[in-house]
């Protein structure tokens, strides 16, 4: 009986808090009216600043947000990303407590809760564990994920652009199911923030260029010039005036890496070359003739 006891305890302590967690968020979530159809959900993370998934926004003007108090506010367009499908919307007189970051990343098996406010009746929630983080994604269309969560927490109609919470209510990421085919991602909030901070700044994000086509390959052991790094990307095409021929960079170099980190994807040369890249001069290491040699590459911008 005394186990019994102890487990129902033990149950419900963890119940509760969970919905606690619900309840701390719940005050920095938003409804988001973008669209005809079925409303979004929107987090505060900057005061009168709330990031929002971008295709819940079918316009860009007569937005309104619903806050947990029942007001409704008129919100103006900020920017948007289309990489991570983010947006972020500016609300005057906002005046909602900021979202609470997770001290901590992600982990595979931690549990979740996926939260929206998809109608006036208040929030939702639905519980789960993180299944797979990973990145960088390729979108397609030249576009790259850097980092994502997915999760078995059901995202229901109206949740995209809420927010995916620990059991203590603290954000982990922001949910879209706007990236590939309605499959529901989290975009971690070591992203988003970054992503929404660079909106709110510029009203949009500034994506580095080097101007080559490349392809994953191995590198045989009698070529790695005594490195023993197995895998890198074979430069296929140099566009003309591009950051990488300006560089020196030659079709049938192979990159090693770039800003410091080992490459081994075309998807992971985009990620790194992010916006705090752009217009900086970074070191790359490439093999050409079985020798390692060390470029100096100055970033361009992505029109």
């Amino acid at each position: 009986m005394t186990t019994t006891f102890e487990n129902t305890s033990t149950v419900s302590a963890f119940s509760n808090q969970l919905a606690d967690g619900v309840e701390h968020i719940s005050q920095s979530l938003v409804l988001v009216n973008g669209r005809q159809r079925q409303p979004g959900s929107g987090i505060v993370f900057a005061q009168d600043l709330v990031l929002t998934a971008d295709h819940v926004l079918e316009r860009e003007e007569d937005i309104t947000i619903l806050t947990y108090d029942k007001r409704t506010l008129a919100a103006q367009f900020v920017g948007r990303d289309l990489s991570s499908d983010l947006a972020v919307l500016r609300v005057a007189g906002l005046n909602l407590p900021d979202a609470t970051l997770a001290n901590q990343p992600a982990r595979v098996g931690q549990f979740v809760l996926s939260v929206g406010r998809p109608s006036e009746d208040g929030p939702m929630a639905s519980v789960g564990i993180v299944s797979a983080v990973g990145g960088p994604l390729n979108l397609g269309r030249g576009l790259t994920l850097e980092r994502y969560i997915r999760t078995d927490a059901i995202p229901y109609p109206g949740f995209s652009g809420g927010p995916l919470v620990d059991a203590s209510g603290a954000v982990l990421g922001i949910l879209t199911t706007g990236l590939v085919g309605g499959l529901s991602l989290i975009v971690p909030t070591s992203v988003a923030w970054r992503i929404g901070e660079a909106l709110a700044q510029h009203g949009y994000i500034k994506r580095g260029f080097l101007g080559i086509s490349s392809q994953p390959v191995v590198i045989p052991a009698a070529q790695r010039g005594g490195r023993s790094q197995e895998n890198g990307l074979l430069i296929m095409r140099v566009e003309d005036g591009s950051p990488a021929q300006k560089s020196g960079l030659l079709v049938g170099d192979i990159l090693l890496t770039f800003a410091g980190k080992a490459l081994t994807t075309a998807e992971h040369l985009q990620a790194l070359l992010s916006g705090d890249l752009v217009g900086k001069q970074v070191q790359a290491e490439l093999l050409r003739g079985g020798n390692v040699q060390t470029v100096n590459v100055t970033v361009g911008q992505r029109n």
